[in-house]
């Protein structure tokens, strides 16, 4: 079987807590074993008070009594070195945290900067309020040039008015006026004629004048 390398990298605190969970467990065996010679020094106590034999009896005992001990403080070691291992563990977690908190500002700070800031983002907010303004001026020219509903309508009403009176004038034409009397268009003929005579005999006139004064 070949041999597969972990993705996750062993580190001075992972060793350090693996070292501490190792002592631990041989502290825990430790109690085991003295708890089983305090039992048995208690019953070597018993059989030699069974017997007689008061002096053995009180050896067992202070074997026991010592055995006790070394088993209170062991246990107040186990608990501190408990304390200890939580202690690193939830510091490793405190770090682990903390680098992603960093990870996570730095590339939050990266996305700022290529939305170019607080700067960038109103300029992107007034050019797309510009676009949107500028689309909607061309559509409101595209739509009527520039004018309202109601200006629309004040020019067709204008316009139905110059067809209208437009074709009251059409109906007056010519052919339909009276004509002029006879005899007045005879007289302005007769007028006419005389005021041609008038000019030639006075030109004549004058012509005689120039040829005397020479």
């Amino acid at each position: 079987m070949g041999n597969s390398s972990s993705s996750h990298k062993v580190t001075a605190q992972d060793r350090a807590i693996l070292e501490m969970k190792v002592q631990r467990d041989k502290i825990r065996q430790y109690q085991k074993k003295i708890t089983t010679v305090t039992q048995r020094e208690t019953e070597v106590a018993r059989q030699c008070l069974a017997q007689g034999n008061k002096q053995r009896a009180l050896l067992a005992l202070r074997k026991k009594k010592y055995q006790e001990s070394l088993l209170a403080k062991m246990d107040q070691q186990l608990e501190q070195l408990e304390r200890l291992t939580s202690d690193v563990e939830f510091a490793v977690v405190q770090k682990d945290v903390m680098f992603g908190l960093q990870q996570g500002t730095a590339v939050l700070k990266q996305i700022h900067k290529e939305m170019g800031g607080i700067e960038g983002v109103e300029k992107l907010m007034d050019e797309s309020a510009e676009a949107r303004g500028a689309e909607k001026e061309i559509s409101d020219m595209l739509a009527g040039g520039g004018l309202s509903n109601e200006d629309e309508d004040a020019v067709e009403d204008e316009l139905e008015e110059l067809e209208r009176k437009l074709g009251q004038d059409d109906a007056f034409d010519v052919g339909t006026l009276p004509a002029a009397p006879a005899g007045e268009l005879q007289d302005s003929e007769a007028d006419t004629v005389h005021t041609r005579e008038d000019k030639a005999k006075q030109t004549a006139r004058e012509r005689k004048l120039e040829a005397v004064a020479a």
